[in-house]
């Protein structure tokens, strides 16, 4: 049985959303940091999010100040060893993702969240496209060499700015710092899948971060069907097929299951 739409606060924009997933047979998703809340990960820009609630945390995010202040390596360091990602576990949105693969209509899972708990939660790695990288690795700023967060990590109580074994280099996290750029291999597999799909369906992002946001512009140009998820407004509202403003833990999984009972039939 199927979760009954008058659950959630606007019924008719979940049945909106809902026929649009139902009648799609390729469906591509953009997921943020609100797909990940449910976990116990602080998002970023929301009314409690880690920019929010400590302005100073965004400048440890600029790969000039890091690369040129070891006291802000320090911190960041600490506080990935501290950082609620080592005992998060997959949310229900995140295995509802992995139920929306298993119809085989997920064309690509598009992510902005370094977590890994797509694929811990069940979507196969080849279906994910880490567009900002991963904090499950580190890499070598000089040399390259990628290396298991853990292991640094547990280098933390003897060298406070663990350096890289090969080659002595400053390490950080393989993810995407502001003033880096993105990988062009990875935003060309997201284009491909955005381009490819008949709906382009965002969950838990803002959309103000440019150019991922733009894939709602690349999608609905190529004819896709855009629907979003979110807790709050975002600047693509005006323009989106279906919008559902509710708890993404229950709405997501909820438009799932019509998508799999409709790929049953």
């Amino acid at each position: 049985m199927t979760t009954d739409s008058t659950a959630f606060a606007d019924p008719r924009a979940f049945e909106r959303a809902a026929g649009l997933l139902e009648a799609a047979d390729r469906i591509t998703v953009l997921t943020g940091a609100g797909v990940s809340t449910d976990s116990g990960i602080p998002d970023f820009r929301g009314p409690n999010g880690v920019w929010t609630t400590d302005p100073d945390a965004q400048a440890q995010s600029d790969i000039t100040i890091y690369m040129g202040d070891v006291n802000v390596r320090r911190q960041v360091w600490a506080q990935r060893r501290a950082h609620r990602v080592w005992d998060a576990e997959p949310n229900a949105a995140h295995r509802a993702l992995a139920d929306l693969d298993r119809t085989g209509r997920l064309r690509a899972l598009i992510t902005q969240n370094i977590d890994g708990l797509h694929q811990r939660g069940g979507v196969p790695d080849e279906r994910v496209v880490q567009v900002h990288g991963t904090m499950l690795w580190v890499r070598c700023m000089s040399c390259g060499l990628r290396t298991p967060t853990p292991e640094v990590l547990a280098r933390l109580d003897e060298e406070s700015d663990p350096r890289c074994t090969a080659c002595g280099g400053i390490q950080k996290s393989d993810t995407i710092s502001f003033g880096q750029n993105l990988d062009p291999d990875v935003i060309l597999a997201a284009t491909h899948a955005t381009r490819d799909c008949d709906v382009f369906l965002a969950v838990g992002t803002s959309l103000t971060v440019h150019p991922v946001a733009g894939l709602c512009d690349m999608a609905m140009m190529a004819g896709a069907g855009l629907v979003i998820v979110n807790g709050e407004e975002t600047p693509y509202d005006d323009f989106a097929s279906a919008v559902v403003h509710d708890s993404i833990g229950k709405v997501l999984p909820a438009l799932v299951e019509r998508v799999t009972a409709a790929a049953a039939r």
